[in-house]
């Protein structure tokens, strides 16, 4: 995209967010926490035909994403077992007599973070196998294992541990209410999210590590990258500006931060210059990292 359609993007997701957190400061907590962005929503505001079939293509996509497109290329058959497939280094087996037990204990503290009626699902399902896996860049060095489940007809629950550490926040915006800082993100999650992961839980596990739960990639719907256009990317923009000032309004003062934005644009074209200026940085940054990997400097892992 151009720089001016860069630009639109980011101010028209800067200016949804201003405005739709200034109605929400005039309305009743109650309703805001009822207000629902969700597909179905989605899709009814569809300016038009072209857009309201791609939205509902997105949706089937999003339910089908575990089934038919996460399962197959992660879990294939062992001696007559299923069994998560090794893919080193992103997803392994640990050849460890003592992880297996760590693992067991673990879904047991697991279980005690949930609802009474979340426990009753979750009993339905039993552990076939567990692996550890590499997690992505905003959580290098953090461990991460994943638990592949399946209920007495067969159907597949794959749920990811993910370590979690103190918030980097902590030294300026003071120590968390939860000692467990998994708690504190599953917390987070569930203060800010109109939907979150019904299997959202924590654990502390033996050696002291603290992990939240989540389905691996439950219905989660994103854009696609490839052949978009700019006016989708607007449009896509728009709604992320929408979603964030909900979470705001359910999680922090919506009067408070309305009333620093204004109603002016001032805020908007802040952000928007500071968008190109960032992402001129990011494109240095990757011809940087392109050229030492060229010179043979550093090896780069490409996933597929």
């Amino acid at each position: 995209m151009s720089d001016a359609d860069s630009r639109e993007a980011v101010l028209q997701c800067v200016r949804a967010y201003r405005e739709h957190l200034r109605e929400y400061s005039r309305t009743n907590p109650l309703e805001v926490w009822y207000t629902r962005l969700d597909m179905k929503t989605l899709i009814a505001m569809a300016p038009d035909e072209k857009v309201k079939k791609t939205r509902e293509q997105l949706a089937d996509k999003a339910r089908q994403r575990v089934v038919k497109n996460l399962f197959p290329k992660i879990v294939g058959e062992v001696a007559g077992r299923r069994r998560l497939v090794d893919q080193p280094p992103l997803l392994y087996h640990v050849n460890d007599a003592g992880f297996e037990e760590r693992v067991r204990e673990a879904l047991v503290d697991y279980r005690e973070s949930l609802s009474d009626e979340r426990r009753v699902l979750l009993d339905r399902y039993h552990l076939e196998d567990f692996a550890l896996k590499v997690v992505g860049i905003g959580s290098v060095g953090t461990r991460c294992f994943i638990g592949l489940f399946f209920d007495e007809e067969d159907h597949p629950l794959i749920l990811q541990f993910k370590e979690e550490r103190r918030s980097v926040l902590e030294p300026y915006a003071g120590k968390s209410q939860y000692d467990n800082q998994g708690q504190r993100v599953v917390m987070g999650q569930r203060l800010m999210q109109s939907s979150s992961d019904i299997f959202l839980g924590w654990l502390r596990g033996k050696r002291g590590y603290d992990f939240f739960v989540r389905q691996l990639r439950d219905m989660k719907m994103s854009a696609p990258s490839e052949e978009v256009t700019a006016a989708q990317i607007k449009r896509y923009a728009e709604l992320c500006g929408w979603t964030l000032a909900r979470a705001h309004a359910k999680s922090g003062d919506a009067t408070t931060i309305s009333g620093y934005l204004g109603k002016g644009d001032t805020f908007d074209d802040a952000i928007g210059a500071f968008s190109l200026a960032y992402a001129d940085q990011t494109e240095r940054d990757h011809a940087a990292l392109a050229k030492v990997v060229s010179a043979g400097r550093l090896e780069a892992l490409v996933e597929e």
